[in-house]
């Protein structure tokens, strides 16, 4: 198994110096294989919709950095962002010398600072792999959130998906609510297990929205993010909200069946926060690039599904979202990291056209497979090309839809070739996507 510098006594030391390892706002991490992006935009989007000043931080991005960081989905100044790194960068020497925080350990403590400095009342933090020692776990939260946990990231999380929901499980803490959406039986096992152990009462999303339902409180179910599994998203993210809505007032629990200890939350939410109108219109609204983002046909281009569908499970709900919108692609272009379960990847790949499949590289040194090896591996529909403008150029003139997926890093270099995709404004000077995520 790989091995690298696991633990958060980085990151304690770093909020506790800037007194950030208390907010006063509401607090909520997002954790699990897949889903976590759009579960996160989701949930900030309803917050923000209901009133509350909200921060949300996702990875990875695409072409800025400033991408991970939004404050009621916008972006922040330069200088906001240049005084707030000086800041996290001074605390962490004058504290520990020679500490050296990592990449995401950085821009988290960042995103918790500039959340701060911007009055949020509400912040959401995705995780970026696992949860035991995600830097996102050395925040205090007050709801831990489980989208659908599957297998990835097997060399540093284990080979089983015991071990990555047991990874996963470790965000949780005592006498804080958890809920989750569903899960294959071994992972609702494990987080079950866990929840017992820690002390956190654990909810099901599917349970809470019927006996929302049950009560005459029907919560909105079409997103504006296509395909079916958006709307298990959207269903965890409204289950989320409920949860924290629950209880509102000084020192009361945000939840209706506490655990052992329960942990009283600040009244930061209004009276509004579940209001179906606002909820309705965040849903619609909600925007995430790469996740089955449709581009209309223009001129020669025929049109594009992009998404970041990187892994089994993640390609198995891209085909049940072609399958349900009843799109056929009439070619892909897919590429893929070599640590990625190619075994189990490979044939979704093929199964998702009937046409050509173009096999661009990647820029990702170190775990980029070569064009070539992933093309003989998906066979002989599969065509190795220099690159993504090579892969346009030659689905010019084709009529239909054309898929793009099997990677962010694939996703990245489609969007530096047509920036005006990304939906938002990307810096002057594009980052690359470092490799904390894939």
């Amino acid at each position: 198994m790989f091995h690298m510098d696991l633990g958060l006594g980085r990151m304690r030391e770093a909020l506790s110096a800037l007194k950030l390892d208390h907010p006063g706002g509401l607090s909520v991490q997002i954790a699990g294989t897949n889903g976590k992006g759009s579960t996160s935009t989701f949930l900030a989007a309803m917050l923000t919709a209901s009133g509350v000043r909200t921060g949300l931080y996702t990875s990875p991005h695409f072409l800025s950095v400033r991408e991970r960081i939004l404050v009621d989905n916008g972006g922040l100044p330069d200088a906001a962002w240049l005084e707030a790194a000086e800041a996290v960068l001074a605390v962490s020497s004058d504290r520990a010398p020679g500490l050296r925080l990592t990449y995401f350990e950085l821009l988290t403590v960042m995103a918790a600072l500039l959340f701060a400095r911007s009055g949020c009342r509400a912040c959401v933090f995705e995780a970026g792999l696992g949860g035991a020692h995600d830097a996102t776990t050395a925040l205090p939260h007050h709801l831990t959130v489980f989208t659908p946990i599957g297998l990835d990231h097997m060399t540093i999380l284990g080979p089983t998906i015991e071990d990555i929901a047991r990874d996963k499980a470790q965000a949780m803490r005592p006498g804080v609510p958890a809920v989750s959406a569903d899960q294959p039986p071994r992972a609702r096992a494990v987080l079950e297990a866990v929840s017992g152990q820690v002390g956190a009462p654990l909810y099901f999303a599917r349970d809470l929205a019927a006996e929302a339902e049950a009560g005459g409180h029907a919560w909105p179910d079409k997103p504006g993010l296509p395909g079916p599994h958006q709307a298990d998203n959207l269903r965890l993210a409204l289950a989320a909200l409920h949860l924290l809505a629950v209880g509102r007032g000084p020192g009361r629990v945000r939840h209706p069946h506490p655990g052992p200890n329960p942990r009283p939350l600040p009244p930061e939410l209004p009276e509004t926060v579940e209001d179906p109108e606002a909820l309705a219109r965040a849903a619609r609204e909600a925007f995430i690039p790469g996740r089955f983002q449709i581009i209309p046909a223009t001129g020669d281009q025929p049109s594009f599904v992009l998404d970041g569908a990187h892994n089994q499970p993640g390609l198995e709900c891209l085909a049940q979202a072609l399958e349900s919108l009843r799109i056929k692609p009439v070619a892909a272009v897919f590429a893929c990291l070599g640590d990625k379960d190619l075994a189990a990847m490979t044939p979704l790949a093929r199964s998702l056209t009937g046409g050509p499949i173009l096999v661009p590289g990647l820029d990702a040194p170190g775990r980029a497979l070569d064009p070539a090896e992933l093309a003989a591996r998906l066979g002989g529909r599969a065509v190795p090309v220099a690159g993504v403008e090579e892969a346009f150029e030659r689905v010019k003139g084709m009529r239909g839809t054309v898929l793009v997926c099997g990677s962010l890093y694939l996703l990245a270099d489609v969007y530096r070739l047509r920036p005006h995709w990304l939906g938002r404004s990307p810096s002057s000077s594009p980052i690359a996507i470092p490799p904390d995520v894939g």
